[in-house]
């Protein structure tokens, strides 16, 4: 069984709480002997919370599919890139992507996240250089301020 992968916007609408209780209650009801297909199911309903710890716990359980069951591992790439995506660990996300576009180079949807993370990414470096940028300002005029006093106390 493959399961079909979701667009990148799907990822932004969260499932109604009813439908995520449903995904959990299978979830907890198979317990220590959850099936693939149920756990990725309820990892994707996490994923798609607008609460952090969902998602993690989403990340988390889709990890585990990944690391124990090699069949399913290509199928996880692109869940496991969006979920990261989502939590802002870009380094992580474009690693999955990058791992399942080396394996299928003309997947679309993992093109598109490509391009999203290429996106936030150079959009936080810039950011990151304004910030660092500011406080460099900031930092030069105060030391101008603090040598300018003390030339002025001689």
């Amino acid at each position: 069984m493959s399961f079909g992968l979701a667009d990148a916007a799907d990822a932004e609408s969260p499932l109604k709480d009813a439908e995520l209780q449903v995904l959990r209650s299978q979830y907890e009801k198979e317990g220590e002997y959850v099936g693939i297909q149920t756990k990725f199911n309820y990892a994707w309903g996490l994923i798609k919370s607008p609460h952090r710890p969902s998602q993690q716990e989403g990340v988390r359980l889709l990890s585990e599919i990944f690391r124990n069951s090699p069949d399913r591992r290509r199928e996880c790439l692109y869940y496991l890139a969006l979920g990261n995506y989502k939590l802002s660990n870009y380094a992580e996300a474009r690693r999955y992507n990058e791992l399942l576009l080396d394996l299928e180079p003309a997947n679309l949807q993992a093109a598109s996240l490509k391009g999203l993370i290429d996106d936030k990414v150079a959009k936080e470096g810039l950011v990151g250089a304004a910030i660092l940028g500011g406080v460099a300002v900031a930092v030069g005029v105060v030391g101008s301020l603090m040598f300018r006093g003390a030339r002025a106390k001689r």
